[in-house]
This record gives structure tokens, sequence and C-alpha cells, in this order.
């Protein structure tokens, strides 16, 4: 008795349906290669949050059971996967008008920059042709100084030559008086 209800109750898990596979089971699908990362500039940024990637769980294989079951096991990861790429796709786009924008406004800065530094280096150009006219006039005037001055001692040599000329004719008249009448100056003697 004991041998039959062993048979018996074998026989009973041999004779037992296949257990139906969960529902959240995802189907096996052909793996695809992920696609190609793009290539951006790296940015040393510290401050800079980092982006996780979500770990897709390795699909559970898929007992051969058939039925509508599998389809829709099936169509809830395709789903899945279309939310996927369509979050991915909006990531890539928000990124690429993150970038953009930080480009534009670097432009922006770049043009500010070149913009005042025209504007001082402007500035400077035409402060240093003020200096130089300036100096231009203070070595034209000084020069006209320095020529006056000139003239001036022209004068006055021509003054004390006119004077000692004169003096000379004055001298020599006396002289020749002098000898005329016999006399001796008396300012040559002037101890007597």
């Amino acid at each position: 008795m004991e041998t039959e209800l062993k048979e018996t109750s074998m026989e009973e898990e041999l004779n037992a349906p296949l257990a139906q596979p969960p529902s959240d089971v995802v189907s096996e699908k052909p793996a695809l290669p992920p696609p190609a990362p793009k290539t951006e500039p790296k940015v040393d940024d510290s401050k800079s949050l980092v982006v996780v990637e979500p770990s897709t769980p390795e699909p559970l294989v898929k007992k051969p059971s058939g039925g509508s079951i599998d389809r829709d096991i099936a169509l809830a990861g395709f789903e899945n996967e279309k939310k996927l790429s369509f979050v991915k796709a909006w990531e890539d786009s928000e990124k690429s008008k993150v970038e953009n924008k930080a480009q534009k406004k670097l432009s922006t800065v770049t043009a500010w920059e070149n913009s005042k530094k025209a504007a001082l280096e402007a500035k400077l150009r035409k402060k240093e042709e003020n200096l130089e006219k300036r100096k231009a006039e203070y070595g034209e005037k000084m020069k006209n100084k320095v020529a006056e001055i000139h003239k001036q001692a022209e004068e006055k040599r021509a003054t004390v030559e006119a004077i000692r000329g004169e003096e000379i004719l004055k001298a020599e008249e006396t002289a020749a008086k002098y000898r005329a009448t016999g006399k001796i100056p008396s300012k040559f003697l002037g101890c007597f």
C-alpha cells in the first residue's frame, strides 16, 4: 500500500500543469548593440551632477507556453523600451539646449570683453596721441625760448662789442691828444 501511495503521488506531480509565468516577466528580445555615445567636450566641473543610467534588469527566460500572456508581456516590454527611448531622446535634447545656451552666453561674454578691450585700447591711443601732441608743442615752446635767449645773448654781445669799440676809440683819441700836447695822462700815475 505504501508503494501505491508513492506511485500515485508521483503521477500527480507529473500530470500537474506547468506554472503560468508571472505577468511582470519581460520576454526575451534579440540583443541590439547600444547606440554609440556622443562625444562631448570634457568639462572639468567638480560640482557637476553625475547621471547614473538605470540598469536594465536581465530578461528572464521565457517558458514556452504560448498565448496572449506572452504577447502582453512582449507589448509591456516594448512599451517600457519605447518610454526609455523617449526619455533618452528628451534628455539628449535638453542637454543640447543647455550646451547651445551656454555657448551663446560664452560668445556674448567674449564679444563684450573684446569690445571693452578695443574701447580701452582706443582710449589709450588717443591719450598717447594727446601726450605726443603736447610733447611736440612743449618742445616747440622750448626751442622758441632757446632761440629767444640766443637772440638776447647776441644783442648783449653786440652791445658789449659796441661799447668796447667806443672805449677803444676814446682811448686812442685821448692817447693821440696826449701825444700831441706832450702831457702825461693823470690817471696813469694815479698814486702820485
